[in-house]
Protein backbone atom coordinates (compact mmCIF):
# COMPACT_ATOMS: atom_id res chain seq x y z
CA UNK A 1 0.00 0.00 0.00
CA UNK A 2 1.15 3.60 -0.77
CA UNK A 3 0.28 6.10 1.55
CA UNK A 4 0.97 10.10 0.24
CA UNK A 5 4.38 11.45 1.95
CA UNK A 6 5.25 14.97 2.18
CA UNK A 7 7.86 15.06 0.46
CA UNK A 8 6.44 13.61 -2.89
CA UNK A 9 3.74 16.68 -2.78
CA UNK A 10 4.23 19.74 -4.86
CA UNK A 11 2.41 23.03 -4.60
CA UNK A 12 2.14 25.52 -7.64
CA UNK A 13 -0.07 28.59 -8.13
CA UNK A 14 -1.50 30.44 -10.83
CA UNK A 15 -3.05 33.70 -11.20
CA UNK A 16 -6.52 33.38 -12.26
CA UNK A 17 -8.34 35.17 -15.59
CA UNK A 18 -11.69 35.77 -13.36
CA UNK A 19 -12.27 34.55 -9.86
CA UNK A 20 -13.28 30.93 -9.73
CA UNK A 21 -12.40 30.01 -12.69
CA UNK A 22 -9.67 27.04 -13.18
CA UNK A 23 -6.27 28.94 -14.39
CA UNK A 24 -4.88 27.87 -17.25
CA UNK A 25 -2.37 24.83 -16.78
CA UNK A 26 0.82 26.14 -17.87
CA UNK A 27 2.59 29.08 -16.76
CA UNK A 28 2.02 28.01 -13.06
CA UNK A 29 4.97 28.71 -10.30
CA UNK A 30 5.90 26.06 -8.07
CA UNK A 31 6.12 26.97 -4.14
CA UNK A 32 8.93 26.34 -1.36
CA UNK A 33 7.26 25.85 1.88
CA UNK A 34 7.18 24.54 5.27
CA UNK A 35 3.51 23.33 4.90
CA UNK A 36 0.15 24.12 3.12
CA UNK A 37 -2.95 22.42 4.33
CA UNK A 38 -5.34 23.84 1.95
CA UNK A 39 -8.57 21.62 1.94
CA UNK A 40 -12.00 21.72 0.97
CA UNK A 41 -14.28 22.18 3.97
CA UNK A 42 -18.66 22.20 3.77
CA UNK A 43 -21.10 23.19 6.12
CA UNK A 44 -22.92 20.87 7.24
CA UNK A 45 -26.38 20.20 8.74
CA UNK A 46 -27.60 18.57 11.19
CA UNK A 47 -31.33 17.16 11.29
CA UNK A 48 -32.73 17.84 14.62
CA UNK A 49 -36.23 16.14 14.32
CA UNK A 50 -37.80 14.70 16.91
CA UNK A 51 -38.52 10.77 16.63
CA UNK A 52 -39.53 7.90 19.08
CA UNK A 53 -35.96 5.92 18.42
CA UNK A 54 -34.06 9.13 19.46
CA UNK A 55 -31.25 9.51 17.24
CA UNK A 56 -29.92 11.49 14.48
CA UNK A 57 -31.77 10.83 11.07
CA UNK A 58 -29.60 12.87 8.57
CA UNK A 59 -26.74 14.98 7.61
CA UNK A 60 -26.17 16.96 4.61
CA UNK A 61 -23.63 18.76 3.19
CA UNK A 62 -24.04 22.73 2.09
CA UNK A 63 -21.69 25.30 0.98
CA UNK A 64 -18.61 24.98 -0.14
CA UNK A 65 -14.72 26.53 0.76
CA UNK A 66 -11.70 26.43 0.77
CA UNK A 67 -9.60 27.31 3.77
CA UNK A 68 -6.18 27.33 5.41
CA UNK A 69 -2.19 28.49 5.20
CA UNK A 70 0.81 28.23 3.44
CA UNK A 71 4.01 28.72 5.59
CA UNK A 72 7.13 29.01 4.51
CA UNK A 73 11.06 30.49 5.39
CA UNK A 74 10.76 33.74 4.28
CA UNK A 75 13.13 34.15 1.20
CA UNK A 76 13.33 37.01 -1.77
CA UNK A 77 12.05 36.05 -4.48
CA UNK A 78 10.27 33.16 -3.45
CA UNK A 79 6.51 34.39 -2.47
CA UNK A 80 6.67 38.00 -4.65
CA UNK A 81 2.75 36.39 -6.10
CA UNK A 82 1.50 36.28 -3.08
CA UNK A 83 3.36 39.06 -1.40
CA UNK A 84 1.81 41.53 -4.50
CA UNK A 85 -1.72 40.14 -3.97
CA UNK A 86 -1.52 40.63 -0.45
CA UNK A 87 -0.30 44.10 -0.24
CA UNK A 88 -3.13 44.68 -3.73
CA UNK A 89 -0.08 46.32 -6.03
CA UNK A 90 2.09 44.34 -8.41
CA UNK A 91 5.77 44.86 -7.67
CA UNK A 92 7.04 47.55 -10.10
CA UNK A 93 11.32 48.15 -10.86
CA UNK A 94 12.80 50.99 -8.41
CA UNK A 95 13.10 54.37 -9.74
CA UNK A 96 16.23 55.69 -10.52
CA UNK A 97 18.00 59.21 -10.52
CA UNK A 98 19.58 58.91 -14.16
CA UNK A 99 23.20 60.15 -14.54
CA UNK A 100 24.13 62.69 -12.69
CA UNK A 101 27.44 64.87 -12.89
CA UNK A 102 26.63 67.22 -9.92
CA UNK A 103 26.50 64.81 -6.42
CA UNK A 104 28.81 64.97 -4.02
CA UNK A 105 29.56 62.05 -1.73
CA UNK A 106 30.67 62.77 2.02
CA UNK A 107 31.88 60.34 4.37
CA UNK A 108 30.09 59.07 7.41
CA UNK A 109 28.29 57.34 8.65
CA UNK A 110 25.79 58.67 8.21
CA UNK A 111 27.03 59.81 4.81
CA UNK A 112 25.62 61.83 2.59
CA UNK A 113 25.02 62.32 -1.53
CA UNK A 114 24.65 65.97 -2.41
CA UNK A 115 22.87 66.73 -5.59
CA UNK A 116 23.69 70.38 -6.96
CA UNK A 117 20.47 70.71 -8.83
CA UNK A 118 17.85 68.42 -9.18
CA UNK A 119 15.50 66.80 -6.92
CA UNK A 120 15.88 62.89 -5.17
CA UNK A 121 12.28 63.46 -3.86
CA UNK A 122 10.85 64.12 -7.44
CA UNK A 123 12.93 61.06 -8.86
CA UNK A 124 10.65 58.82 -6.50
CA UNK A 125 13.24 57.99 -3.57
CA UNK A 126 11.92 57.37 -0.03
CA UNK A 127 13.31 56.89 3.42
CA UNK A 128 13.70 53.65 4.18
CA UNK A 129 14.53 52.27 0.49
CA UNK A 130 17.95 50.40 -0.12
CA UNK A 131 19.51 52.13 -3.00
CA UNK A 132 22.89 51.32 -4.39
CA UNK A 133 24.97 53.87 -6.88
CA UNK A 134 27.38 53.15 -9.85
CA UNK A 135 30.03 55.37 -12.42
CA UNK A 136 31.98 56.40 -9.26
CA UNK A 137 35.72 56.52 -10.24
CA UNK A 138 38.95 56.78 -7.76
CA UNK A 139 38.40 57.90 -4.54
CA UNK A 140 34.93 57.37 -4.99
CA UNK A 141 34.87 53.61 -6.38
CA UNK A 142 34.19 52.39 -3.00
CA UNK A 143 30.39 53.75 -3.28
CA UNK A 144 29.56 51.39 -6.43
CA UNK A 145 27.05 48.11 -6.37
CA UNK A 146 26.75 48.86 -2.03
CA UNK A 147 23.86 48.62 -0.29
CA UNK A 148 22.71 51.90 1.26
CA UNK A 149 19.42 52.24 3.31
CA UNK A 150 17.89 56.21 3.04
CA UNK A 151 17.41 57.66 6.59
CA UNK A 152 16.75 61.16 5.73
CA UNK A 153 15.93 62.41 2.26
CA UNK A 154 15.58 65.45 1.15
CA UNK A 155 15.05 67.02 -2.16
CA UNK A 156 19.10 67.30 -2.87
CA UNK A 157 20.97 65.66 0.11
CA UNK A 158 20.23 61.84 0.33
CA UNK A 159 21.81 60.80 4.11
CA UNK A 160 22.40 57.03 4.13
CA UNK A 161 23.88 54.49 6.00
CA UNK A 162 25.74 51.40 5.11
CA UNK A 163 24.18 48.51 5.79
CA UNK A 164 27.07 46.27 7.05
CA UNK A 165 30.23 48.00 8.03
CA UNK A 166 30.91 49.72 5.04
CA UNK A 167 30.73 53.79 4.95
CA UNK A 168 30.28 56.23 2.00
CA UNK A 169 33.72 57.56 0.27
CA UNK A 170 34.26 60.84 -0.10
CA UNK A 171 34.34 62.01 -3.52
CA UNK A 172 34.33 65.26 -5.23
CA UNK A 173 30.92 65.88 -7.88
CA UNK A 174 32.30 65.66 -11.92
CA UNK A 175 31.53 61.11 -11.67
CA UNK A 176 28.67 60.43 -14.55
CA UNK A 177 27.15 58.37 -11.45
CA UNK A 178 23.25 56.93 -10.97
CA UNK A 179 21.82 55.83 -7.95
CA UNK A 180 19.21 53.03 -8.07
CA UNK A 181 16.14 51.42 -5.89
CA UNK A 182 17.37 47.99 -5.72
CA UNK A 183 14.97 45.16 -6.94
CA UNK A 184 11.72 46.24 -7.31
CA UNK A 185 8.64 47.49 -4.78
CA UNK A 186 5.02 47.32 -3.64
CA UNK A 187 3.35 48.66 -1.11
CA UNK A 188 -0.63 49.08 0.00
CA UNK A 189 -1.63 52.02 -2.89
CA UNK A 190 -4.39 54.63 -2.10
CA UNK A 191 -6.03 53.48 -5.10
CA UNK A 192 -6.69 51.35 -8.24
CA UNK A 193 -6.54 47.88 -5.61
CA UNK A 194 -5.72 45.01 -7.72
CA UNK A 195 -8.23 41.63 -6.67
CA UNK A 196 -6.15 38.76 -7.61
CA UNK A 197 -7.24 35.28 -7.00
CA UNK A 198 -5.59 32.08 -8.09
CA UNK A 199 -5.75 28.18 -9.07
CA UNK A 200 -3.21 26.34 -6.49
CA UNK A 201 -2.36 22.84 -6.86
CA UNK A 202 -1.68 20.13 -4.23
CA UNK A 203 0.05 17.13 -6.64
CA UNK A 204 0.71 14.00 -4.47
CA UNK A 205 3.18 12.27 -7.06
CA UNK A 206 2.96 8.75 -5.10
CA UNK A 207 -0.51 8.49 -5.21
CA UNK A 208 -1.14 10.29 -8.70
CA UNK A 209 -3.61 12.37 -6.76
CA UNK A 210 -4.38 16.67 -8.27
CA UNK A 211 -6.07 18.67 -5.68
CA UNK A 212 -6.90 21.76 -7.23
CA UNK A 213 -8.47 24.66 -5.64
CA UNK A 214 -10.17 27.33 -7.55
CA UNK A 215 -11.19 30.58 -6.28
CA UNK A 216 -8.35 31.22 -3.90
CA UNK A 217 -7.83 35.02 -2.42
CA UNK A 218 -4.91 35.34 0.30
CA UNK A 219 -6.30 37.23 2.90
CA UNK A 220 -2.81 38.29 4.77
CA UNK A 221 0.23 37.40 6.07
CA UNK A 222 2.14 36.96 9.38
CA UNK A 223 5.65 37.60 9.44
CA UNK A 224 8.05 36.23 12.32
CA UNK A 225 11.45 37.10 12.89
CA UNK A 226 12.90 36.00 15.72
CA UNK A 227 16.30 37.32 16.85
CA UNK A 228 17.90 33.72 16.22
CA UNK A 229 16.32 31.66 13.68
CA UNK A 230 15.44 31.89 10.09
CA UNK A 231 12.25 34.54 9.40
CA UNK A 232 9.31 32.73 8.35
CA UNK A 233 5.65 33.99 6.65
CA UNK A 234 2.34 32.41 6.91
CA UNK A 235 -0.26 33.39 4.46
CA UNK A 236 -3.96 32.86 4.74
CA UNK A 237 -5.81 31.24 1.79
CA UNK A 238 -10.15 31.71 1.39
CA UNK A 239 -11.12 30.27 -2.01
CA UNK A 240 -13.88 28.48 -3.74
CA UNK A 241 -14.11 25.04 -4.86
CA UNK A 242 -11.73 21.83 -5.49
CA UNK A 243 -11.07 19.97 -8.15
CA UNK A 244 -9.56 16.15 -7.93
CA UNK A 245 -7.85 14.67 -11.09
CA UNK A 246 -5.73 11.86 -11.45
CA UNK A 247 -2.51 13.28 -12.91
CA UNK A 248 -0.75 16.65 -12.64
CA UNK A 249 -2.98 19.96 -13.88
CA UNK A 250 -0.22 22.67 -13.97
CA UNK A 251 2.10 21.27 -16.97
CA UNK A 252 5.76 22.02 -16.66
CA UNK A 253 5.81 24.75 -14.13
CA UNK A 254 8.34 27.38 -13.10
CA UNK A 255 10.71 26.05 -10.39
CA UNK A 256 10.70 27.00 -7.25
CA UNK A 257 13.23 30.17 -6.76
CA UNK A 258 16.21 28.93 -4.93
CA UNK A 259 17.53 32.23 -3.49
CA UNK A 260 18.46 31.98 0.47
CA UNK A 261 16.52 32.04 3.59
CA UNK A 262 16.48 34.90 5.32
CA UNK A 263 17.33 35.63 9.17
CA UNK A 264 17.30 38.46 11.32
CA UNK A 265 20.18 37.90 12.82
CA UNK A 266 22.03 39.36 9.30
CA UNK A 267 20.03 42.51 9.01
CA UNK A 268 18.91 45.94 10.64
CA UNK A 269 16.09 47.54 12.40
CA UNK A 270 15.48 50.72 12.47
CA UNK A 271 12.99 52.26 14.74
CA UNK A 272 11.83 56.05 14.35
CA UNK A 273 15.62 57.53 13.76
CA UNK A 274 17.77 55.18 15.28
CA UNK A 275 19.27 51.80 14.79
CA UNK A 276 18.59 49.16 17.54
CA UNK A 277 20.43 46.17 18.37
CA UNK A 278 18.35 45.20 21.81
CA UNK A 279 15.17 43.98 19.90
CA UNK A 280 15.04 40.72 20.46
CA UNK A 281 11.78 39.52 17.99
CA UNK A 282 9.71 41.48 15.82
CA UNK A 283 6.25 39.97 14.17
CA UNK A 284 4.40 41.74 11.56
CA UNK A 285 0.53 41.12 10.11
CA UNK A 286 -1.31 42.21 7.38
CA UNK A 287 -4.47 41.25 7.54
CA UNK A 288 -7.00 42.32 4.49
CA UNK A 289 -10.37 41.16 6.63
CA UNK A 290 -11.60 38.44 3.55
CA UNK A 291 -14.20 37.55 3.66
CA UNK A 292 -16.71 35.03 2.26
CA UNK A 293 -20.30 36.51 0.78
CA UNK A 294 -23.70 34.89 2.15
CA UNK A 295 -24.80 31.76 0.62
CA UNK A 296 -27.55 31.92 -1.94
CA UNK A 297 -30.70 29.46 -2.81
CA UNK A 298 -29.95 26.79 -5.29
CA UNK A 299 -26.40 26.69 -4.92
CA UNK A 300 -23.81 25.36 -2.99
CA UNK A 301 -20.56 27.74 -3.92
CA UNK A 302 -19.84 30.41 -2.79
CA UNK A 303 -20.79 33.73 -4.80
CA UNK A 304 -17.62 35.94 -4.04
CA UNK A 305 -14.89 36.52 -1.71
CA UNK A 306 -14.05 40.02 -0.64
CA UNK A 307 -12.03 42.24 0.84
CA UNK A 308 -12.49 43.65 3.72
CA UNK A 309 -13.25 47.67 4.18
CA UNK A 310 -9.59 48.48 5.82
CA UNK A 311 -5.69 46.26 5.28
CA UNK A 312 -4.80 46.42 8.88
CA UNK A 313 -1.14 46.39 10.08
CA UNK A 314 -0.21 45.36 13.04
CA UNK A 315 2.80 43.81 14.74
CA UNK A 316 4.91 43.42 18.24
CA UNK A 317 8.56 44.42 19.38
CA UNK A 318 10.15 42.37 22.00
CA UNK A 319 13.52 44.54 23.55
CA UNK A 320 15.73 44.54 26.22
CA UNK A 321 14.44 47.61 28.70
CA UNK A 322 17.92 49.48 28.24
CA UNK A 323 16.48 53.06 28.60
CA UNK A 324 13.28 55.12 28.16
CA UNK A 325 12.87 55.65 24.36
CA UNK A 326 10.49 53.00 23.45
CA UNK A 327 8.74 53.02 26.92
CA UNK A 328 8.08 56.89 26.62
CA UNK A 329 7.30 56.66 23.01
CA UNK A 330 4.13 54.72 23.85
CA UNK A 331 2.87 56.50 26.99
CA UNK A 332 3.52 59.92 24.98
CA UNK A 333 1.76 58.13 22.06
CA UNK A 334 4.64 59.06 19.74
CA UNK A 335 4.62 58.53 16.31
CA UNK A 336 7.47 56.59 15.20
CA UNK A 337 8.38 54.56 12.36
CA UNK A 338 10.00 50.75 11.73
CA UNK A 339 12.44 49.71 8.82
CA UNK A 340 13.45 46.43 8.92
CA UNK A 341 16.00 44.76 5.97
CA UNK A 342 16.62 40.84 6.10
CA UNK A 343 19.83 40.22 4.27
CA UNK A 344 21.12 36.97 2.85
CA UNK A 345 24.75 37.19 4.35
CA UNK A 346 27.17 40.06 5.38
CA UNK A 347 28.73 41.07 1.52
CA UNK A 348 27.94 45.27 0.79
CA UNK A 349 25.43 44.37 -2.16
CA UNK A 350 23.85 40.72 -0.49
CA UNK A 351 20.05 40.37 -1.77
CA UNK A 352 17.61 41.24 0.62
CA UNK A 353 14.34 42.02 1.78
CA UNK A 354 13.13 45.48 3.12
CA UNK A 355 10.19 46.07 5.14
CA UNK A 356 9.01 49.48 5.96
CA UNK A 357 6.44 51.23 8.08
CA UNK A 358 6.98 54.77 7.60
CA UNK A 359 4.07 55.13 10.56
CA UNK A 360 2.94 53.79 13.40
CA UNK A 361 1.71 54.14 17.10
CA UNK A 362 2.75 51.88 20.35
CA UNK A 363 0.15 50.05 21.78
CA UNK A 364 1.79 49.38 25.23
CA UNK A 365 5.32 48.64 26.29
CA UNK A 366 5.03 45.15 29.06
CA UNK A 367 7.79 44.56 30.65
CA UNK A 368 8.30 41.04 32.21
CA UNK A 369 10.57 40.09 35.43
CA UNK A 370 12.80 37.07 34.97
CA UNK A 371 15.89 36.42 36.68
CA UNK A 372 18.03 37.93 33.46
CA UNK A 373 17.58 40.73 31.72
CA UNK A 374 14.47 42.51 31.20
CA UNK A 375 12.69 42.78 27.97
CA UNK A 376 9.42 44.70 27.24
CA UNK A 377 6.50 43.87 24.86
CA UNK A 378 5.48 46.88 22.70
CA UNK A 379 2.51 45.87 20.57
CA UNK A 380 1.92 48.79 17.44
CA UNK A 381 -0.72 49.54 14.83
CA UNK A 382 0.61 50.98 11.29
CA UNK A 383 -1.08 54.05 10.53
CA UNK A 384 -1.21 55.43 6.83
CA UNK A 385 1.11 58.08 6.24
CA UNK A 386 -0.92 61.23 4.86
CA UNK A 387 2.01 63.33 4.34
CA UNK A 388 4.01 60.65 1.87
CA UNK A 389 3.20 60.09 -1.72
CA UNK A 390 4.27 61.20 -4.96
CA UNK A 391 7.51 64.10 -4.42
CA UNK A 392 7.66 63.39 -0.54
CA UNK A 393 9.99 61.55 1.35
CA UNK A 394 7.73 58.58 2.05
CA UNK A 395 5.17 56.42 0.72
CA UNK A 396 1.99 56.76 0.99
CA UNK A 397 1.08 53.96 2.65
CA UNK A 398 0.99 51.64 5.94
CA UNK A 399 3.75 49.02 4.51
CA UNK A 400 6.00 48.80 1.45
CA UNK A 401 8.22 45.72 0.84
CA UNK A 402 11.27 45.40 -1.39
CA UNK A 403 12.73 42.30 -2.89
CA UNK A 404 16.38 42.83 -3.88
CA UNK A 405 15.93 39.63 -6.29
CA UNK A 406 13.13 40.48 -8.35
Amino acid sequence: MTIASAGNKRVGLKKESAWGTLAGATGAQLLRRLSSDLSLDKDTYESAEKVDHQQVQDMRHGVKRVTGTLNGELSPGTYKLPMQSILRKDFVTGVNSTALTNVTAAAGPPGTFTRAAGSFLTDGFKVGDIIRWTGWTTTGTNNNTRNYRITVLTATVMTVVGTGNEVVAAKASGDSVTATVVGKKSHIPIASHTSDSYTIEHWFADIAQSEQFVGCRFGGMDLSLPATGLATIAMRVLGRDMVSGTAAYFTTPTAAPETGIAAAVNGLLRVGTSDLVVVTGADISVDLGLVASDPVVGSNLLPGIFFGPRARVTGTLTAFFEDAVLRDAFINETVSSLAIQLALGSAIDAGFLNIVIPKLKFGGARKDDPDTAIKQTLPFVGLLDTDGGAGEDTEETTISVQDSTI
